[in-house]
């Protein structure tokens, strides 16, 4: 068994990757290259309009921190995974370093984070919004914007850096083979040699802090729209409140429930080929998802993405000109 100073060594670690797959690796290859591009493509164009607006509304503010929260979420993982498949001969892992697998955990983490608590501003800016409508310019001001956003970014990467630490500190024992694609925080509480509930409590702290306490914020939020929304007369006014909410509550519930499923459990229940499929999912399905569930049901977003490429055809009708 190694001693938690023998887990600094240099060696590191061995993410197992798609290894067990080899003739499914060109496929998958070109399938995450695909969606990868595609998720690339559509955060940023949604980055780019939220730009283009001079004095965007604090929904649209919010609306591109969280694409480009997505946006740097999935380049901490991603790369890398398409880089081992497009790799040959890794035999039974790709190796990473001791110190590159922490920093990826502590991105991971910091970024997941940081959604968590952004959900709960978004769902704090709605509730101002259809509970206050009268005071919503004067309580959700464009300082208070930036201040939530610093606050969001902060309290994630304050809760990664604890976790991190935490995990790391722990023994590793055995082969050093993570079955996993990335560093994820199951992976490697499965690959400690200790088995005591004791080396949970930072997960199980950093689950409390960064899943349910936002998601009080999120309840308590939606209970008073609710109620409000009850309180409406017209059914014309009480279908456009509830519309502009349901975006929020789509992502809301696509990010909540991936995290809830993935590390809100006991040690006892991981199972490495279930989580691999689910990491696949959230790490490459959920951040394409967000963009179009925007897209489609955000009249800002869809208005500003609508002038971005208008002036991009200008603009290349202009270069096409004799």
């Amino acid at each position: 068994m190694d001693s938690p100073g023998n887990a600094t060594l240099p060696c590191g670690f061995l993410l197992q990757g798609f290894s067990e797959f080899p003739h499914l690796r060109p496929v998958l290859f070109l399938l995450l290259l695909a969606v990868h591009l595609a998720t690339l493509g559509g955060n940023v164009l949604i980055l780019v309009a939220v730009a283009s607006v001079p004095s965007p509304r604090p929904m649209l503010f919010f609306l591109g921190q969280l694409s480009a929260i997505q946006l740097c979420y999935t380049l901490v993982v991603v790369p890398r995974s398409l880089a081992d498949l497009a790799a040959p001969g890794l035999g039974r892992g790709s190796p990473i370093s001791f110190l590159g697998c922490a920093l990826q955990m502590q991105m991971f983490v910091a970024l997941g984070g940081a959604e968590c608590f952004l959900l709960a501003t978004m769902a704090y800016d709605r509730y101002v919004a259809i509970c206050h409508p009268l005071r919503y310019t004067a309580v959700v001001t464009p300082g208070l914007c930036a201040r939530l956003a610093l606050a969001c970014c902060l309290g994630g990467m304050a809760v990664s850096v604890g976790l991190t630490v935490a995990v790391f500190h722990l023994p590793f024992c055995g082969s050093r083979l993570l079955a996993h694609f990335f560093c994820d925080i199951t992976a490697l509480l499965d690959l400690a040699c200790t088995r005591s509930y004791a080396d949970q409590l930072p997960l199980l702290g950093a689950c409390l802090v960064l899943l349910l306490l936002p998601s009080l914020l999120i309840l308590s939020s939606y209970g008073a729209i609710a109620a409000a929304l009850r309180r409406l007369r017209s059914p014309g006014g009480r279908r456009k409140a509830a519309s502009t909410c349901a975006s929020h509550l789509a992502v809301t519930f696509l990010h909540y429930g991936c995290a809830t499923f993935m590390y809100v459990r006991p040690k006892s229940s991981y199972s490495p080929r279930r989580d691999h499929m689910l990491a696949l999912v959230y790490t490459n399905v959920t951040p394409l998802l967000y963009p179009l569930i925007y897209s489609l049901r955000n009249r800002e977003i869809t208005a500003a993405i609508r002038r971005v490429l208008g002036r991009g055809r200008q603009g290349q009708g202009l270069c096409d000109e004799p």
